[in-house]
């Protein structure tokens, strides 16, 4: 049999993309507890008493790190879930089988985005 026909990968390679996937889900969660924090910070340090238009200028400085950091902490947690979900599909061994064309993901593409559920011919078409 060809590498290509292949249906799934082997425990054996399913456990290195496991090994990859759990690197990049424990630093995410680290980066998401690193923007959590940093938000906190920012919430505390909201209460200090500055008076007149340097307060207005720092509130508003704030208020736009708070919303950038809520996006970031929100892209981090979908990030999250995308990795845990690949570890899902590791566990009931259906990883790197592209849902679009039914055929196997290269190792190359895992490797890079290892959450990824499309291959690269399925992704280019959806463009």
């Amino acid at each position: 049999m060809q590498q290509h026909e292949k249906k799934r990968y082997s425990d054996e390679e399913l456990g290195e993309f496991e090994e990859i996937i759990d690197g990049k889900l424990a630093k995410a969660k680290e980066e998401l507890d690193n923007i959590k924090q940093s938000l906190s910070r920012i919430h505390d340090n909201g209460t200090d008493t500055t008076v007149g238009n340097t307060k207005l200028l720092e509130d508003g400085a704030d208020t736009l790190e708070k919303e950038s950091l809520s996006q970031l902490a929100a892209r981090q947690q979908k990030f999250i879930i995308q990795l845990e979900n690949a570890k899902a599909r590791i566990k009931n061994r259906t990883y790197g089988i592209c849902i679009d064309t039914g055929k196997l993901i290269s190792k190359e593409r895992l490797r890079a985005v290892p959450h990824t559920r499309h291959s690269i011919e399925a992704k280019l078409k959806q463009q």
